[in-house]
């Protein structure tokens, strides 16, 4: 089969991009020196020849074993306990029969299982493809003929759209349940096996996950990603931009899925041990309010028609009640009366940020 992929190099985009805006904005400004930019002092180094993203993100976190990690609607999982689950899954996905290279579609909503099995993928070489959870099941049929997917890990409420796919598909693919369900393999029993396994000598080039594009100019295009990626768009963004710290608790309504999500809820937070919040219903603003104020969120990722909603609901919890230094906003420009009212109400700002699937995330800001 002809795959309609790109793979992406984070960095040189990153430069390319750079480029092109500069060609806009300098002759338009007079003194640009004026601004008000930071500058970082030096360049993050690039990450060894031989890295994998798995591998360096929970190493990165070995020396906070008890620190919360992450918190969703059922459960909680410390540094410690995210480490060994995750290599238990990926024994687990390894006596399942998937094999380095293998694409592994994942349609699943928010939730301890997403991080594991996705970190679990990239520990052996399995390449996990992330999709939105709201499509059809015709769209699920097309990405896994497109990727050849070889499994599927989904989520109890999909499971009927996902069985559609699968039968209108043709594959046989194997399905993984993450939750509760009868006769049929759990994402419990990839947790079952006893011992680890060692991860993968990845390249830092190396395919290490596949994205979807929305599909606007026709059939979504699979965006190949390398394990690199995700070290670059912490370093030149979460870090530098973002100032996320270890003591922060972060919370995306974008969800997992989602090019921006992934960043937000995983490589972001898991880069400087911070905290993260999942939840697997809709961001409404009541929703959204409820994590807010009972976790104490620190940093939280939305959408300007998230934050307008919120602004216009009754509930809107007072500054008081809320632990809010640092909102992002991406997805559409975000209005100027949009983000005053909201800093004038909670007194944090809202930084805006433009990205892609193809970048990873955001590569440019307010």
């Amino acid at each position: 089969m002809q795959h309609i992929a790109f793979k992406i190099n984070a960095p040189a985009i990153f430069r390319l991009r750079l480029a092109m805006l500069q060609s806009i904005w300098e002759p338009l400004m007079a003194s640009p020196s004026d601004l008000p930019i930071p500058q970082s002092a030096s360049a993050p180094p690039a990450p060894p020849g031989r890295f994998n993203a798995a591998a360096y993100l929970l190493a990165l976190n070995a020396h906070r074993p008890a620190k919360l990690a992450y918190l969703d609607d059922k459960q909680a999982l410390t540094y410690g306990e995210l480490d060994a689950r995750v290599r238990r899954c990926a024994a687990g996905m390894l006596a399942a029969g998937l094999r380095p290279g293998d694409r592994m579609l994942m349609v699943m909503h928010d939730s301890v299982d997403f991080p594991t099995a996705f970190l679990a993928a990239l520990w052996v070489g399995v390449v996990p493809v992330p999709v939105n959870t709201l499509l059809p099941a015709a769209d699920y049929a097309y990405m896994l003929a497109h990727c050849e997917a070889k499994a599927v890990l989904v989520s109890v409420p999909l499971l009927g759209t996902l069985n559609e796919a699968v039968a209108t598909s043709g594959l046989l693919p194997l399905v993984i349940v993450s939750g509760e369900v009868a006769d049929q393999s759990s994402f419990a029993s990839l947790l079952s096996a006893a011992d680890s396994v060692p991860h993968a000598d990845s390249a830092a080039t190396d395919d290490a996950f596949w994205l979807y594009s929305s599909g606007s100019t026709g059939r979504p295009k699979g965006v190949v990603h390398s394990h690199a990626n995700l070290y670059w768009t912490a370093a030149l963004y979460a870090q530098p931009v973002l100032g996320l710290r270890e003591a922060d608790v972060l919370f995306s309504a974008a969800k997992l899925f989602f090019a921006y999500g992934l960043g937000n809820a995983l490589s972001f937070p898991l880069s400087v041990g911070a905290t993260t919040i999942l939840m697997a219903e809709r961001p409404t603003p009541a929703a959204v309010f409820k994590r807010w104020t009972q976790h104490a969120v620190t940093v939280f990722f939305g959408a300007p028609t998230g934050f307008a909603g919120m602004l216009a609901a009754p509930d809107l919890p007072a500054r008081a009640a809320v632990n809010l230094r640092l909102c992002s906003s991406a997805g559409e420009a975000l209005p100027r009366d949009l983000g005053e009212r909201f800093s004038r109400h909670f007194g944090c700002d809202i930084i805006d940020g433009i990205g892609s699937t193809e970048m990873l995330h955001i590569y440019l800001s307010n």
